[in-house]
């Protein structure tokens, strides 16, 4: 059963808002908003740091060849 509950529209300048009661608070400080038919899906925002997407990767499952180790080039200054 989805909980339901009766929340207050208002503007905010130009914008409308909507109040979020304490049970339907989102983590983080941003959210992702669409509109699918009738229905404002308001979901949190997945984090954007790259560490946090490496994060969710699988490791990989093959054996890749050794990298030399070669000496730099030399570079005039």
């Amino acid at each position: 059963m989805t909980a339901e509950r009766r929340v207050k529209l208002f503007k905010n300048g130009r914008n409308q808002a909507v109040r979020i009661p304490r049970e339907f608070e989102l983590p983080g400080d941003e959210a992702v908003m669409r509109k699918e038919g009738g229905r404002l899906i308001i979901e949190p925002a997945q984090p954007k740091s790259l560490l946090s997407v490496l994060a969710t990767l699988e490791p990989l499952d093959e054996e890749f060849p050794p990298i030399p180790d070669l000496p730099a080039d030399s570079v005039d200054l």
